[in-house]
């Protein structure tokens, strides 16, 4: 297991990162997505742990709050010393009383959300605090000026933002500096070989602001874990057939996925390792979230981080799964090309 600066921050955390989307769930969607109880839970995280993973992502509505009941106590009954993890959970979702400001990333909402993420945690703080979606409602002023008071209580270590977009993102960092408070330092954002479209505006923003990567979904809900095939019949009650999200380019997830089974084949492992692999080779990466119902899944996943992967290899499936050509990305690459192979060249020089 690799270790990887966390943004701009001091902090390392390890290349891959136990998601704990299954744990908890009874019935609807957190059914659908899993039902791991306390014991199974503690498994998975022993085992996690065991394999040098010190990173732990979870979320206040992840099955309406037992994620972070199963995971606190998890980590009280394995009796993990506190400064040997480092936890994540996020704050947007409807939560509490259900009311009309039990929502949202508004001051009212955050500083309700982290009490509440505390006492479920067991915890007197909270590593990396996440806003989970955006809010059209709440000024981003507001949003980061409470989260700088979170930071500054003492509640809150680092904060960090979900599935915003760039602009978003790059305002907010914009007044994070100008009124000196604490910044996003990550992004947490679906990114796989078959969806590659952050690549397009967000890849830039992280790398220009140095902000680190979680990627969510890494196997596109099961879609690259190798079950599934152009000539492949999802299994009745799989992950895809009760719950198709992400939404997912099917044919070029497929041209992706017979190029991965290839390699996978040649080198004696899991399509899904190929894929997390494929992640882990990209330098934007941070840490990959990897969430699991079984132990063997968990096993698979881990053992990916021992492939490395050849240059052409690199280069095939980057062919594979490269993002069709879109403004203004082409007249970008087109009219800065003579000056970027310049600096390229001086680069080598030096």
């Amino acid at each position: 297991m690799q270790y990887r600066k966390f943004g701009r921050t001091g902090l390392f955390v390890s290349e891959l990162c136990l998601g704990t989307m299954t744990f908890g769930g009874s019935s609807g969607i957190w059914g659908q997505i899993g039902n791991l109880q306390q014991s199974e839970a503690e498994g998975l995280i022993g085992r996690s742990l065991d394999a040098g993973i010190n990173f732990i992502d979870t979320a206040d509505v992840y099955s309406e709050g037992q994620s972070e009941v199963i995971t606190g106590q998890a980590l009280k009954n394995l009796k993990v010393p506190r400064d040997s993890f480092v936890l994540a959970t996020k704050v947007l979702g409807e939560t509490g009383s259900k009311g009309v400001n039990s929502a949202g990333a508004s001051r009212f909402h955050i500083m309700d959300g982290v009490k509440a993420s505390l006492q479920r945690l067991q915890l007197d703080h909270i590593d990396l605090y996440q806003i989970h979606g955006f809010d059209p409602v709440t000024p981003i002023e507001e949003t980061v000026h409470a989260l700088d008071n979170l930071v500054r209580q003492g509640h809150v270590r680092y904060v960090g933002v979900s599935n915003w977009a760039a602009w978003q993102i790059a305002k907010a960092l914009g007044i994070a500096e100008r009124d000196r408070l604490a910044r996003f330092e990550s992004l947490q954002a679906y990114y796989t070989i078959a969806g590659r479209d952050l690549e397009r505006e967000l890849v830039p923003l992280l790398r220009s602001e140095n902000v680190g990567l979680m990627v969510w979904s890494p196997l596109a809900g099961g879609l690259l874990s190798g079950k599934y095939g152009r000539d492949t019949e999802a299994e009745k009650g799989s992950r895809r057939t009760t719950f198709d999200f992400p939404p997912v380019n099917v044919e070029r997830a497929y041209d992706c996925i017979d190029v991965m089974r290839q390699l996978a084949e040649a080198r004696g492992v899991s399509v899904a390792q190929i894929a997390l692999a494929w992640l882990l080779h990209q330098q934007v990466v941070t840490s990959v979230i990897i969430g699991a119902k079984r132990a063997e899944q968990l096993d698979d996943n881990i053992a990916a981080t021992a492939i490395k992967l050849t240059a052409d290899e690199l280069a095939t499936l980057d062919k594979v799964s490269a993002l069709p050509a879109e403004y203004p990305g082409w007249m970008l690459e087109r009219q800065g090309g003579v000056r970027g192979k310049r600096l390229e060249e001086s680069g080598r020089r030096g």
